[in-house]
């Protein structure tokens, strides 16, 4: 894999990333990028509702969420998953795409086994020395990222395929959409430390820029993979914000300005 046709779009949940990654992957060129590295290898599954709670024993939240279910170990070494993680972002003609998570990053660092235990190192390694493009993706609005945290992880649905009646399961808590938020500032906080501490230059893409034209956007990050940002298609996803969720944005501001949660 040669790094200078690969990229890593670095975000946090529900900041328009997945938005970004499924119109790069519509051209067909820019590589197939997924969220490789959210599968922990004790269990070959993602975090599940409750885990994004542990150490919250508040009946009203966790009652509200789907237990935890057990999986599977994943038994392949660090070369093999490294294969696979390579194989299966490309396309074609040799691109590569995928997409990280901070709260992920402990669990690429662990699949590497490799130097001094850097992200960086682990990168570098996934890559065979070099850096990919590394595209910052972000959401200045914490409190509509945080309730589209918080209804996501009651439901289990993270994009619209149709199954918008689900939402009708889900509970408004201000403590679980402050909970989240907590976790979801400290991401966006840790990624740009460490890009200022690395020193790495950076594709910088606001979720408000990536909605009002996800086409254009595209289509920037198509250039700088030196592939035709004509390329770029009208964006493949529905926006999941509803009323329904921009008044629970309405009531979390109300509610974090009397308490005191992150806004």
């Amino acid at each position: 894999m040669n790094a200078n046709n690969a990229y890593l779009v670095c975000a946090s949940q529900r900041s328009g990333s997945t938005l970004l990654v499924e119109s790069l992957a519509a051209t067909g060129v820019a590589g197939s990028p997924q969220e490789f590295f959210q599968y922990f290898p004790t269990s070959s599954l993602s975090p599940q509702p409750r885990e994004w709670f542990a150490g919250v024993d508040d009946p009203d939240i966790i009652g509200l969420l789907d237990e935890n279910v057990p999986g599977t170990v994943d038994t392949r070494t660090s070369e093999q998953w490294r294969a696979a993680v390579l194989a299966a972002g490309a396309t074609g003609n040799g691109v590569w795409g995928g997409k990280l998570m901070w709260n992920q990053t402990p669990l690429l660092v662990g699949r590497s086994r490799v130097g001094d235990g850097s992200l960086r190192g682990a990168i570098r390694w996934l890559f065979g020395g070099a850096d990919p493009l590394f595209v910052h993706v972000h959401r200045d609005n914490l409190a509509s990222q945080a309730v589209s945290m918080w209804r996501a992880v009651q439901t289990r649905v993270w994009r619209d395929d149709g199954n918008s009646h689900l939402d009708d399961k889900a509970v408004y808590n201000a403590e679980g959409v402050a909970h989240l938020a907590r976790i979801l500032a400290d991401q966006e906080r840790r990624w740009r430390e460490w890009f200022a501490a690395e020193d790495i230059p950076v594709i910088d893409i606001e979720f408000g820029q990536l909605t009002k034209d996800p086409t254009g956007t595209t289509a920037q990050v198509l250039q700088a993979l030196n592939l035709d940002p004509a390329l770029a298609p009208p964006a493949p996803l529905k926006p999941q914000s509803n009323a329904r969720s921009k008044e629970w944005v309405t009531r979390y501001r109300a509610d974090a300005e009397r308490n005191g949660y992150p806004l």
